[in-house]
């Protein structure tokens, strides 16, 4: 058999993890005798999506097949997937018909200096993320909030592996620290899915792999998430757990890369905290500790101990 394509491997395993969550009498289906499988078979899935078991089982296995959109229409309702699954299938699916992985833009992300003018001068904790996750830049109130940046080597300055990493912070320092896990990974699939052999994604994602379990089960669940705002909850030594929302903004000319930026509910408790550790920061500074962004050249030099 020829090399699988690294797309339509991607879209393989998405599947296979969809049917293995769906259950026979969740599509109307007698689960009949024993079975090897928690999920739907190929043959049911199949049966549901009106195609061959034999030209289902070459998409799920990767092998040289282009699904039409009506085929992918057809799985997606088979598999009951929402909104944001199905997008992913045809993102996935339409890049596989491709006879070779497509150019995409392997340029390095840069922070606009107007961006990062901009970061200096919110009042609310903010940082740029890369398409897979590396932290870019910060700005004061995000410090005060996570804590000193200058502690962990550059290849570290990563969501996903700082907070796979027990050392750092893990679930103690972390009240959500699943649900953080999730939308994070979320991100990452949204990445890998355009380009699932970039080195970044390849080595971020080999490496907690094999060191960590709670990454090898969650990552292998392909969760999708439209990851562009929640509710996350910091532990902060200095005042307390503090519920802030985020959101992410895209920033222009770098296609992944996203400013995150977190606020409290004006007159809201986590609001006077969030103040009051931004005024513990600020007396900190003006004894002499400056924030690392200001002799830092492209990229921050180091990481927050703590994780957005």
């Amino acid at each position: 058999m020829s090399s699988v394509h690294p797309y339509a491997r991607e879209l393989g395993d998405f599947l296979r993890a969809r049917r293995g969550r769906l259950r026979p009498r969740d599509v109307g289906l007698e689960p009949g005798g024993r079975r090897k499988v928690t999920g739907l078979r190929r043959e049911e899935l199949a049966l549901l999506a009106g195609l061959s078991t034999d030209y289902y089982q070459r998409i799920e296995q990767g092998r040289e097949v282009r699904p039409s959109d009506d085929v992918l229409d057809a799985l997606a309702g088979a598999l009951s997937l929402d909104d944001k699954e199905r997008r992913h299938l045809f993102t996935l699916a339409h890049a596989a018909r491709r006879s070779a992985p497509a150019a995409v833009n392997r340029d390095p992300e840069r922070v606009p200096d107007s961006t990062r003018r901009l970061l200096r001068v919110m009042d609310t904790p903010a940082v740029i993320l890369s398409r897979h996750l590396d932290l870019l830049d910060w700005n004061p109130m995000a410090q005060a909030l996570l804590g000193d940046p200058d502690a962990y080597p550059t290849d570290r300055l990563n969501m996903l592996l700082l907070l796979f990493d027990d050392t750092l912070t893990g679930e103690r320092s972390c009240p959500d620290w699943e649900q953080q896990a999730l939308d994070y990974i979320g991100m990452m699939r949204a990445a890998v899915a355009t380009d699932p052999t970039h080195p970044r994604a390849t080595a971020i994602v080999g490496e907690l792999s094999i060191r960590s379990d709670q990454f090898r089960r969650l990552w292998a669940q392909h969760d999708v998430r439209d990851s562009v705002s929640g509710t996350k909850t910091f532990r902060v030594p200095e005042v307390g757990d503090i519920a802030l929302d985020w959101d992410t903004y895209p920033l222009p000319g770098n296609p992944g890369s996203v400013m995150l930026v977190f606020t409290a509910e004006p007159g809201s408790a986590d609001a006077d905290r969030l103040q009051l550790l931004a005024s513990l920061h600020a007396t900190r500074s003006a004894l002499g500790n400056k924030h690392p962004s200001q002799t830092r050249g492209t990229a921050a030099r180091r990481t927050p101990s703590g994780t957005p």
